[in-house]
């Protein structure tokens, strides 16, 4: 029998005790725990756990269970339950339209639901109206505030992957903690060279011969997850700045797609900080 997994993230103040709270609860519930990572950033604690379990479980039941623990130890808990059929999908915009738009035009390949839209402004609202999905503007311009919008309307829609369609806000480690490997992030340079937002002048500037572009997992780390995968072209002498940012902007939207499908096609895993492709 295929064995089930289920992540959970456990995310709250750090204490001690917590870590041995909720392996003891996977362990008394028949779980054998096949992942485990922690953190601590500024008194704020953050865990995944990856159970596997060889019976077929009652995702209501544990669920349930699960969320009773951590009333009890005060922490925010979700789970992940691989035997998810259908997987949702948040794409988290500002106001640049081409990875949207090419999101957007291979939604019927994606073995997923594109759910919802989260836009800092609402420049690319117009698109979600057309697509009819719902669109949310979150104008907060506190970070943390901010954060605890959109962490609550990603509980409501139920997400399982996010994509960051060239968002131009940091998430911080309280967000990012709660969906492992789940945010994919899209950055027009082959990292680590040329960081930050203007990676093609900067390029452009050095007369750089190959520009390219990295789909990664986002981690509390800035640009510095697992890379899924990169993608390149070459630089011709007569190419101006912009027709550099033309090219590579049309590059990013590609290459952000072809990951979330590998994605969504559970073709990646996450080893040691780095993603391995599965062909089976």
């Amino acid at each position: 029998m295929k064995k089930t997994v289920v992540g959970i993230t456990v995310v709250g103040k750090d204490r001690e005790g917590i870590v041995a709270a909720f392996t003891n609860f996977a362990f008394s519930n028949g779980g054998n725990i096949e992942k485990v990572n922690q953190n601590v950033i500024k008194g704020l604690f953050g865990m995944y756990l990856e159970v596997s379990f060889s019976k077929i479980v009652d995702v209501e039941s544990f669920d349930v269970k699960i969320q009773s623990l951590a009333k009890k130890e005060k922490m925010d808990v979700s789970t992940h339950h691989e035997t998810n059929s259908q997987k949702n999908i948040a794409i988290f915009v500002t106001k640049e339209s081409l990875c949207l738009q090419t999101i957007l035009s291979n939604a019927k390949s994606l073995k997923g639901k594109i759910s919802l839209i989260v836009g800092t402004e609402n420049t690319l609202e117009p698109l979600a109206k057309k697509a009819k999905i719902p669109f949310v503007t979150i104008k907060e311009k506190d970070q943390q505030k901010a954060e605890e919008k959109i962490i609550e309307i990603c509980k409501k829609y139920d997400i399982d992957l996010i994509s960051l369609a060239r968002y131009m806000r940091i998430l911080s480690p309280n967000f990012v903690w709660r969906y492992p490997n789940r945010i994919i992030n899209i950055h027009p340079s082959l990292l680590p060279a040329f960081p930050g937002a203007l990676a093609y002048a900067q390029a452009y500037e050095r007369g750089t011969k190959i520009v390219g572009v990295t789909s990664h997992y986002v981690t509390e780390n800035l640009d510095q997850g697992p890379i899924i995968f990169q993608d390149s072209f070459k630089v011709d002498p007569n190419d101006t700045l912009e027709k550099i940012k033309t090219k590579g902007q049309r590059l990013e939207a590609d290459t952000l797609v072809k990951a979330m499908k590998m994605h969504l096609e559970n073709k990646l895993e996450v080893r040691w900080r780095k993603v391995h492709i599965k062909y089976k």
